[in-house]
């Protein structure tokens, strides 16, 4: 099952893993939804605790081919340490999307002063507006006004295309300052403009990496189920499994090699090493905390024994 299921992280068709192992289509199909279903528990019980220092986030969307149509993929990426923040699925290029993406990445963040650098789809500067305002207190009666809180920028770039290449690029700063924006890009050594190219190239590595977003390919989603549990498995493998080769630091002196290979999870401060797919897939999730149930009815008439004495 791991070797089924690193191998479809890694792009594998299901078609040629039931040749070369002999196995049943639906049967491959069953690990890679309940591998996903355990990969997203993993990434909200580790990532999306509200600990990451994210800084400088990118969104994109792209377009999945799926029986009988198409599906849109949205994705988030924490830039200075390359962490996957989520991603969401649906059949429409829309603000409940958009929503949803937004609320995994303020589910992730430590705090809101981030900037935020998205392409010029309008829903995200309604859903940026609805998931990070705050109410401002004042004491007065009255339902408080909500307002973004400091530091948080957003900014924008838009592509104009003109016979399917482009042809020019529009830099928007919709909240916050170009001065602000800039400082943030210097300190994080993720560019001197405001760009989305680190979004874009964790697109890439999705449709390396998921056979069902290769481009002109034969090996096309066939449920949307399938499909985010195969989303669910590269990301989380993403994140904790594969070393990033910008992330890497020297060792200490005198000891080999002379690299320290880094994953984006361990940038992040999440993991002290690469896992491997049996560790990411034995991980144990700890339960929930036990709730009471609410009481119902009346009230007893007499004191518990323990309250009496």
């Amino acid at each position: 099952m791991v070797l089924v299921l690193t191998l479809l992280s890694h792009g594998c068709p299901t078609q040629a893993i039931v040749a070369a192992f002999r196995l049943d289509e639906r049967t491959v199909a069953q690990w890679l939804v309940r591998a996903g279903q355990q990969c997203q528990r993993v990434h909200e019980h580790l990532v999306e605790q509200g600990q990451v220092d994210l800084r400088h986030v990118q969104a994109d969307e792209l377009w999945v081919k799926q029986v009988g149509g198409k599906v849109w993929m949205a994705l988030a990426l924490a830039v200075p340490t390359r962490l996957w923040l989520g991603g969401v699925i649906s059949r429409h290029r829309d603000l409940p999307l958009i929503t949803r993406l937004v609320e995994r990445v303020r589910a992730c963040a430590a705090t809101p002063a981030i900037l935020v650098c998205v392409d010029g789809l309008a829903s995200y500067v309604t859903a940026c507006w609805k998931v990070f305002r705050q109410p401002i207190r004042t004491g007065r009666r009255g339902r408080p006004r909500l307002v973004l809180p400091d530091g948080f920028q957003f900014a924008q770039v838009i592509k104009h295309a003109a016979k399917r290449h482009v042809v020019g690029v529009t830099r928007r700063v919709l909240h916050g300052t170009l001065a602000g924006i800039e400082a943030v890009l210097t300190a994080t050594g993720t560019g001197t403009v405001i760009n989305t190219a680190y979004i874009e190239r964790l697109n890439a590595t999705f449709r390396a990496h998921l056979a069902p977003l290769t481009r002109r390919g034969r090996a096309i989603a066939r449920t949307e189920a399938a499909l985010t549990a195969g989303m669910w498995l590269v990301g989380t493998a993403y994140n904790f499994c594969w070393p990033h080769d910008s992330l890497r630091r020297l060792a200490p002196p005198g000891t080999a090699p002379t690299w320290q290979a880094r994953t984006p999870a361990m940038a992040a401060g999440l993991a002290d090493h690469p896992w491997t797919i049996d560790e990411l897939l034995r991980f144990q999730i700890p339960l929930p905390r036990w709730v009471p149930p609410k009481r119902r009815g009346r009230p007893p008439k007499h004191p518990p024994l323990e309250a009496a004495a």
